[in-house]
């Protein structure tokens, strides 16, 4: 049996938004694990929806020898600092040096990752790694479904597995597929590689899985693997990052270098032919919420999606709670606002007391201002619940301090879901946990742009995706690349590139 070094770290970079991700905020507990070195990074990650946990089961259960280096992700946002990546980097290589020797490595990656002084995040830890254990050994990872896939990325990697579904409900599986292909590199395969790219970027609101022309490609991905291609994928990519390599791509692996070339090229070429079949309709916020309300029955789940702490947005905007209260919105509810300060304030006044305040807005992004009203606090909560969705089930969060606020003197029926710390609304804990039953609100609006259908959908009478104020924006066109290689078209169909 062989000797596995296994860990993760992972940020998806919004090179747009205005925050940056700290050391700090990879030491945070949200719904995933803060940073965790050792031993304990086995514990930390068990009974989730990871691709760590998904190769430790499948490696555990062959019998493999696994030693843990550490766990570490941070909420998406802006560049990671060169701080946080040069101390979780070396921790992870002094780890790889000091434990050694290793017969292999597995790294749970996401693949958008840019740090301050490096465009290349994974690029640059699949180096390192390389440096530490040598290019004769197996080194294979998990990506995520929007990973940027550099050339050095797969030049690195001895195999990669990538998600397969937006929501990510098979982040566990890819980590199962990728230990499939260790093995075989273990039993001393040579794994030829097939790298593709894509000619256009595609917002995420146009990625979810389950429509066409996405569910075509991961249809084309199964049908290569049981023709008995050794391994095909296709990254859909992260669009709001400013880096040379943005953009889908596809990769293949096989024993045949020719057939592993030609499983990439397919792929690609298949999304090409289709890139007129994609679909991005957003709703300005006020026709929104008016075409929820003519719906005869709910819930209505409105998808806030250019707020969306999930990519990197705040979580702080309120155009479309300005826009629920302007047109008299009912039995609508709204989750998550990140508002500590309101959220203390709810909590020092205690539960049925009515305050005035500002809430939201507060992140100091142009042209963002909170909304200003009257609100009562119709309950408190710990920010502590366990998620019961299919993508997040079996995560304990830790939001801290959050509280529903009832919009007061107004004439509508608006509450508001205030929390202390940002985390994408993707599973109906974030409603139910604090007294809001999702399904008995004709409005649920979610700040999320696709994860959240995964747990919605199956209750949603309508989905509408809103075009509100945020820092990931989901119209490429208007976004100023700097790095971006030229040509590149700015989403299906959309204009070319051109550096100014």
């Amino acid at each position: 049996m062989a000797r596995i070094a296994v860990g993760g770290f992972q940020h998806e970079t919004n090179t747009f938004a205005s925050t940056n991700a700290t050391f700090a905020d990879f030491e945070m507990h949200d719904a995933w694990p803060g940073l965790t070195r050792g031993p304990e990074t086995v514990d930390a990650v068990a009974g989730l929806n990871l691709g760590l946990e998904g190769f430790i089961q499948a490696a555990k259960a062959d019998g493999h020898d696994l030693v843990p280096l550490l766990w570490a992700s941070a909420e998406p946002s802006s560049y990671v600092t060169e701080d946080a990546f040069e101390r979780i980097a070396g921790m992870m290589v002094e780890d790889l040096a000091r434990k050694g020797p290793f017969e292999a490595v597995f790294l749970d990656l996401h693949g958008a990752m840019v740090v301050e002084h490096l465009q290349d995040g994974e690029g640059e830890i699949l180096e390192r790694v390389r440096r530490a254990v040598g290019h004769g050994v197996p080194a294979v990872n998990t990506l995520d479904l929007h990973a940027n896939i550099t050339e050095r990325m797969v030049a690195l990697s001895s195999a990669m597995s990538i998600y397969r579904t937006y929501p990510h409900v098979d982040m566990g599986i890819a980590g199962e597929r990728c230990y499939r292909l260790l093995t075989r590199l273990l039993a001393g395969e040579t794994l030829h590689k097939g790298f593709a790219r894509s000619p256009f970027l595609v917002p995420l609101t146009a990625q979810w899985t389950d429509a066409r022309p996405n569910r075509g490609f991961y249809d084309l991905v199964m049908s290569q693997e049981l023709d008995g291609i050794a391994g095909s994928d296709l990254a859909l990519a992260f669009p709001p990052a400013d880096i040379r390599e943005c953009g889908p791509a596809a990769v293949a692996y096989d024993p045949d270098p020719e057939r592993a070339r030609e499983a990439a090229r397919r792929i690609a070429e298949a999304f090409v032919a289709a890139e007129g079949e994609f679909e991005n309709v957003l709703l300005s916020p006020d026709d929104a919420v008016r075409r929820a309300m003519a719906e005869p029955r709910g819930p209505v789940v409105l998808a806030d999606a250019q707020d969306n702490p999930g990519a990197g947005g705040t979580s702080d905007t309120t155009g479309l709670l300005e826009a629920l209260v302007r047109n008299r919105a009912q039995r609508a509810a709204l989750a998550l606002l990140w508002d500590p300060e309101v959220a203390r304030e709810a909590h020092a006044r205690g539960a049925g007391a009515a305050f005035d305040a500002p809430l939201g807005g507060k992140s100091g992004r142009p042209g963002q201002a909170p909304f200003r009203g009257r609100f009562r606090v119709e309950r408190l909560g710990d920010g502590a619940f366990d998620c019961t969705g299919e993508m997040y089930r079996g995560a304990r969060t830790d939001l801290g301090p959050m509280a529903v606020l009832r919009v007061a003197d107004a004439d509508c029926d608006v509450r508001v879901v205030v929390s202390s710390r940002r985390f994408q609304n993707l599973d109906q804990a974030c409603f139910r946990h604090i007294g809001i039953e999702p399904t008995e609100q004709h409005i649920l609006a979610v700040k999320s742009t696709v994860h959240f259908r995964a747990d919605y959908d199956p209750i949603a009478s309508r989905t509408l995706v809103v075009e509100a104020p945020g820092e990931h924006p989901c119209r490429l066109e208007g976004l100023d690349y700097r790095n971006l290689r030229e040509g590149v078209r700015l989403g299906p169909m959309g204009p070319e590139h051109r550096r100014g």
